[in-house]
């Protein structure tokens, strides 16, 4: 039994011992020459305005948050669609009622302006 786990040990062994050899490789024969300019941030070919310790409005968290919700319940459609055929008529409802209530919680924050960009 313990055979069929044997290569999936050996792809583990194998995929750690290249991360930490090149790590330990590049330290070693790397170049050290830090300079402000290398050890300056970088964000998008611009120079970084302001401090990285800036408050961000709640609305940004509030929106990644529903993006993310909203997001994963769609992920839930691939199985149903991979089994449409096989679900019949029985599956075409719940999806539905799914895609229901999806809307339903959609159409609460709309109203309740959680997706206004103040």
């Amino acid at each position: 039994m313990l055979d069929s786990y044997l290569p999936i040990l050996t792809l583990i062994i194998i995929a750690v011992g290249f991360s930490f050899g090149a790590a330990i490789l590049s330290r070693l024969v790397g170049e050290k020459k830090p300079s402000t300019v290398k050890l300056a941030p970088y964000e998008c070919g611009m120079p970084p305005v302001g401090s990285a310790r800036e408050r961000f409005s709640i609305k940004f968290y509030i929106i990644a948050m529903l993006f993310i919700v909203f997001d994963i319940e769609v992920v839930f459609m691939y199985p149903w669609a991979v089994m449409f055929k096989s679900l019949g008529l029985f599956g075409f409802i719940e999806m539905g009622v799914f895609i229901l209530i999806l809307l339903v919680g959609y159409a609460y924050v709309w109203k309740k302006g959680a997706l206004e960009w103040e």
